[in-house]
């Protein structure tokens, strides 16, 4: 018999009733639901509401439950409505009467969401590690790259030359920003709501901050209604998901276009990669790809639970049991990428000498020798039409900038001296720019060291 099941008369159709349950998905909340129940029950023995030897029989009971379920003792089968019921059943059935106390002030609409708040601090924290350690590993790759230069991409188009680690780097800090994100996130969600009951907490004087103080939250939510019914801090979280599912995608792309024959950039290690069952000779960066096609399985969890909550009304609704498989399986996707991504990037081999020879073989040195000329005295417009009709030239006569005789250069500006060779140059291209946040090697070496030193004590 259900739990609720007094004001019933027909019990609940078994198709229905397979429909309702949660259990399948939400079981994994089982040590916050008992963790929880433990902290509500110590504050109704303290307030007097229930007498001390049924608290002490509940909460000993709810100890040994944890413990025989962690060893595998106790499996979360059977026909149990949620996690809460399951809970509260089996204890009942184990130590009886004391057990029908425990729900006393509360309801399971603030009990899933104190259970939801535990769990999703935990996640928060987890993700957090891990990008600290996806950080660090990027510093690590990239300190061994501060002179390796590789052509830097507008449109696909090489651009202008840079450093691997220059450009590693500019993930690091889009990694830095979704730690970030993550922090703000879980102090903002780490506000206690159990107590607010149903919608409107009880006539039981509890001690909410009590509770609080037990579950190392830093505050109690100020409204019952709100308390039952939010879910923005599961939407704010799977935002953050999503977004550091983009820049592991970003990456990844990067990474499968630059092991193409065609780039040799980087060649990715055996044990991230796969074979063909019909081609002999392929090795495809299948684990770059599966978190590129991962990102939109994020998203559209992100997605799932906003049209959810888009329309329900004030406070708690059914709809509102969507919200766990759909944060459940953003989770489990972000940090099963994130560890497959660190070891894969951790892996690969750097291939200097191709992303030197694709940046000495094309045109990225045209804006230092339009910036010459401004140095000269030429206005910036004239310089970039000089330079452009000279990109022109020799792309007819098949050579590159340097290339050039000075014949040819002064044909186009009589600006031109001897000096402009000593600017074409890649390699001078990057030692030339010292301004925060350029290719310098020595600037962005500093910037990893101020990186590791900043996470390494988180």
């Amino acid at each position: 018999m259900k739990l609720w099941a007094g004001r019933f008369e027909q019990q609940t159709d078994k198709a229905a009733d397979a429909f309702n349950s949660s259990l399948s998905f939400d079981k994994r909340l089982y040590e916050y639901d008992i963790t929880g129940s433990i902290a509500h029950v110590t504050m109704l023995k303290k307030q007097n509401i229930i007498p001390a030897e049924n608290a002490d029989e509940a909460i000993q009971g709810l100890k040994d439950l944890l413990e025989d379920i962690n060893s595998g003792k106790v499996l979360l089968e059977g026909n149990y409505e949620d996690i809460h019921m399951g809970v509260e059943e089996i204890l009942t059935n184990r130590i009886g009467d004391s057990a029908k106390k425990i729900h006393t002030s509360r309801s399971r609409n603030d009990q899933v969401a104190l259970d939801m708040k535990m769990y999703t601090k935990d996640v928060l924290i987890s993700i957090a590690s891990k990008l600290t350690n996806i950080i660090l590993s990027l510093c690590d790759v990239a300190k061994d790259h501060t002179e390796t230069i590789m052509p830097g991409y507008t449109h696909m188009q090489k651009a202008q030359p840079i450093t691997f680690a220059h450009h590693v780097s500019a993930y690091i800090e889009m990694f830095k920003r979704d730690y970030s994100r993550i922090i703000d996130c879980l102090d903002r969600m780490n506000t206690m709501p159990l107590g607010a009951g149903a919608l409107a907490c009880s006539t039981f004087d509890i001690d909410r901050d009590y509770v609080t103080e037990l579950l190392d939250f830093s505050s109690t939510t100020l409204n019952s209604l709100d308390s039952v019914s939010d879910r923005d801090y599961l939407i704010e979280a799977m935002s953050a998901f999503s977004m550091i599912m983009m820049h592991l995608s970003r990456f990844c792309e990067e990474l499968i276009i630059w092991s193409t024959e065609e780039f040799g950039y980087v060649t990715m290690s055996d044990a991230f990669s796969t074979g063909s069952s019909m081609m002999p000779q392929k090795k495809n960066p299948d684990m770059a790809e599966l978190i590129r096609g991962k990102t939109g399985r994020v998203y559209g969890s992100l997605v799932t639970l906003m049209v959810v909550m888009k329309g329900i009304p004030l406070a708690y609704n059914k709809d509102m049991q969507e919200d766990k498989e759909c944060f459940f399986d953003a989770y489990d996707t972000t940090i099963t990428c994130l560890d497959i991504f660190g070891k894969m990037v951790v892996t690969m081999t750097v291939n200097k000498d191709k992303m030197r020879y694709a940046a000495e073989k094309s045109f990225i040195n045209a804006t230092d020798m339009a910036e010459y000329l401004v140095k000269k005295g030429v206005s910036f417009r004239d310089a970039h039409f000089v330079i452009g009709a000279l990109v022109k030239y020799c792309i007819d006569k098949g050579i590159y900038l340097n290339e050039l005789t000075m014949e040819e250069l002064k044909s186009y500006s009589e600006v031109f001296e001897d000096d402009v060779y000593d600017v074409l140059g890649v390699a001078t291209s990057i030692m030339v720019k010292t301004v925060k946040g350029s290719p310098n090697p020595k600037i962005v070496g500093e910037y990893l060291e101020s990186v590791k030193k900043e996470f390494s004590v988180l």
